[in-house]
């Protein structure tokens, strides 16, 4: 199939989380295709019967009856329309059974977009036409400073949820960028004009972390000598930011919880509810699953929060975007135009930053302030930065880097075989993440790698 949509597509979308219908409608309206969403399995059929559909999809797991269920009654009248199921983990066994009564595919929770619209457009294509997916144009951020493939998938993912009212799970490292990310969202959606909120679940000490999100009336207690109006009172009409979310207490998960399903909550002190009308982003550095298996983290919570997931990858997956990183930041901390020797260069290159983008920032203020020309010179470097790059990197010959680009290739093909084209489990087995497996997949398709999965093991 082209990269266009049939022109008479028409897709169905079944959940009963608002925001995971926006983001879905959101997404397809982009690709050219129409959309009607049900909130409900029984709604979804009430639309089947009143008029044509090209494709559904469905959740699974819905209240009332379930996705599998609406799958299966509407095999009954709709024998031949593809129907795609999203599922979290728990209910995976649940659909691939569906996949073998005629479901087309399904895609796990948090959906990943590239493999949604590819999907999509399989299921549309004719038989035996082939699906190309030409990636649209990356808008770039005010202010950001970006040359690398991954960080562009990253923007183009923000640009499709920002204006969805769905909630974003943006994950990844410290000091990565996530509160950026999570800025963009906000100044491309339509709260732009209403604040943005923004809480470190981390830095406020537990005790009065409750009051802060949700506030509390005079005399509640000790030392409670007026109200205070909480964050997500504040946030009403535009986003709050709810950084750190992992170190966020049980306790306090639960009222969270309440606030996210119907935007009600109640200040500390109070025997009323309030209401709120505040879209929800969240960040965390921390594998929230790992979490939920030890008891920290309610899985509930992590489902509605994860509607959409936005990775950064580390700044070591995205190397094309070191130096110009550095070029900028030397820029703001010198008073005079800075350059960098090539051993400098070289040196910035090859470090591994394990502090990501905050710790490039922090070695060139440290340059700035301590370099006294125009040069930046090595000694004006830390020196665990200045360790893996003795006299400088020698670049690689032509034949050691197309043998490097081999090893990866078999390295990616291998694992990929061995988990069953699961990609989730072959970028952990590759120690990258998703988001990079995904874009050196695209780089080996278009050098005509076979890496297309089977169907049934998407």
């Amino acid at each position: 199939m082209s990269s266009e949509p049939l022109k008479a597509a028409r897709i169905l979308i079944v959940d009963d989380d608002s925001g995971q219908r926006s983001l879905l409608e959101t997404f397809l309206k982009t690709h050219g295709y129409r959309t009607q969403a049900a909130a409900s399995g029984e709604a979804a059929l009430q639309l089947l019967s009143d008029g044509p559909f090209s494709m559904m999809i469905s959740d699974v797991r819905m209240p009332g009856m379930s996705g599998i269920e609406t799958f299966r009654r509407v095999r009954e009248t709709h024998h031949s329309m593809p129907v795609l199921l999203v599922t979290a983990f728990a209910d995976i066994r649940s659909a691939v059974a569906a996949m073998r009564d005629g479901a087309v595919n399904y895609l796990a929770k948090p959906i990943d977009l590239d493999e949604l619209i590819t999907s999509v457009r399989r299921a549309l294509a004719p038989a035996g036409e082939p699906v190309v997916i030409v990636p649209g144009d990356v808008p770039t951020p005010p202010g950001v400073i970006t040359q690398s493939p991954l960080m562009r998938a990253v923007f183009r993912d923000a640009a499709v949820v920002a204006p969805a009212e769905t909630r974003v799970l943006i994950t990844g490292e410290s000091g990565v960028g996530k509160e950026v990310v999570a800025d963009v969202i906000h100044l491309w959606s339509r709260r732009a004009g209403g604040p943005l909120v923004k809480v470190n679940c981390a830095a406020i000490p537990e005790a009065l972390l409750e009051s802060e999100l949700f506030g509390h009336e005079k005399g509640s207690f000790t030392g409670a000598s007026q109200q205070r109006i909480g964050r997500f009172e504040e946030a009403n009409g535009g986003t709050i930011f709810l950084d750190e979310i992992g170190e966020l207490p049980l306790a306090l998960q639960a009222k969270l919880l309440r606030i996210i399903n119907d935007g009600t909550f109640r200040r500390i002190g109070s025997g009323r509810d309030f209401h709120t009308d505040a879209r929800v982003l969240a960040a965390t550095n921390r594998d929230l699953e790992a979490q939920i298996a030890a008891g920290r983290f309610r899985e509930d919570l992590f489902y509605r929060l994860n509607v959409m997931e936005i990775h950064l990858p580390p700044l070591r997956e995205r190397p094309e975007d070191i130096l110009p990183l550095a070029t900028q930041f030397i820029g703001q901390f010198s008073r005079q135009k800075s350059r960098f020797s090539a051993t400098v260069a070289a040196a910035l290159a090859a470090y591994r930053w394990p502090g990501n983008v905050r710790e490039l920032r922090n070695a060139m203020e440290r340059a700035a302030l301590l370099s006294r020309g125009e040069i930046v010179l090595p000694e004006h470097l830390p020196a665990r930065i200045l360790a893996t790059s003795v006299g400088g990197l020698p670049a690689l010959a032509q034949g050691e880097a197309q043998r490097l680009e081999e090893i990866e290739r078999e390295a990616i093909l291998k694992a990929l075989r061995k988990n069953n084209f699961n990609r989730t489990e072959t970028a952990k087995e590759l120690a990258i993440s998703r988001r990079a497996l995904t874009y050196k997949l695209q780089r080996l398709r278009s050098e005509g790698v076979p890496i297309d999965q089977p169907l049934s093991a998407e």
